[in-house]
């Protein structure tokens, strides 16, 4: 049997775990963030989607639980809140949780700066995270057209990718004034790893969750808490549902 990875970590929220060297550019005013309708079906749906359903289920036998719990936000839109285990996979999964709705995933500026791929992603539904106030002026309306065309828009909240891990780490409640700006739903995928016959690698198995919606009675920081702690807790809850540890996460010894 093959000896388990273990990686020690010292900080929850802030440590980061991918193996992509990649030197990020800097979004600033001048990014353009709304991209061509025909260029995004095309790369979206004719290129990334059939890739991304057989990389997916020939590497990890992926499959969806409770897509259909978004059929409600398929007429105004919605956010939808994941754990961030894989490099490649996290930027694909969110495709087929939305499905048939197109998913925009806001990442970090990594991915819009790899070369070559980097030119394409922002077609497939990127939107990187702003390094100036112009450039988050233009991430925040991107936001909202996204929204106004009911589509989806993805965040991962731990920020960090632990490749593999099965448990969520905390994460604050800052990207929850999104949905509570905009008036809409909230969901939650929660990615699992579970055992495969004949393999040690796991499969994926991911849950969705939802919908929550924020209290109106609450003021707007307590509305944005209660809102983050329902994802975290359905989050959590559904972790439990991996029975397997392919890597190990241990604190360093002080």
């Amino acid at each position: 049997m093959k000896e388990r990875r273990i990686i020690e970590y010292s900080d929850e929220k802030n440590d980061e775990f991918s193996t992509a060297q990649i030197t990020p550019r800097r979004i600033d005013g001048s990014y353009r963030y709304q991209r061509g309708a025909v260029a995004h079906f095309f790369w979206y749906r004719m290129v990334a989607t059939p890739l991304a359903f057989f990389y997916l289920k020939l590497k990890f036998h992926h499959r969806v639980i409770g897509r259909e719990k978004l059929k409600s936000a398929r007429e105004q839109g919605c956010f939808i809140y994941g754990n961030h285990t894989q490099i490649v996979a996290d930027a694909l999964i969110p495709s087929f949780v939305s499905f048939p709705v197109d998913a925009y995933v806001v990442v970090h500026p990594n991915n819009v700066s790899m070369p070559y791929l980097g030119r394409v992603t922002p077609y497939m539904g990127a939107l990187p995270l702003p390094d100036d106030a112009e450039a988050a002026k233009n991430f925040t309306d991107a936001i909202k057209r996204c929204i106004e065309r009911d589509r989806a828009v993805v965040i991962y909240p731990e920020a960090h990718i632990w490749p593999y891990y099965t448990k969520i780490r905390p994460f604050d409640d800052a990207s929850f004034f999104y949905p509570i700006k905009h008036g809409t739903p909230v969901f939650c995928f929660t990615n699992v790893y579970q055992k495969r016959k004949h393999t040690e690698h796991p499969r994926i198995v991911t849950y969705v969750d939802g919908p929550f919606l924020p209290d109106a009675a609450l003021p707007l920081r307590q509305r944005r808490r209660a809102l983050r702690d329902a994802v975290y807790q359905a989050m959590c809850a559904r972790a439990k549902l991996s029975d397997c540890e392919y890597i190990h996460y241990q604190p360093k010894e002080k």
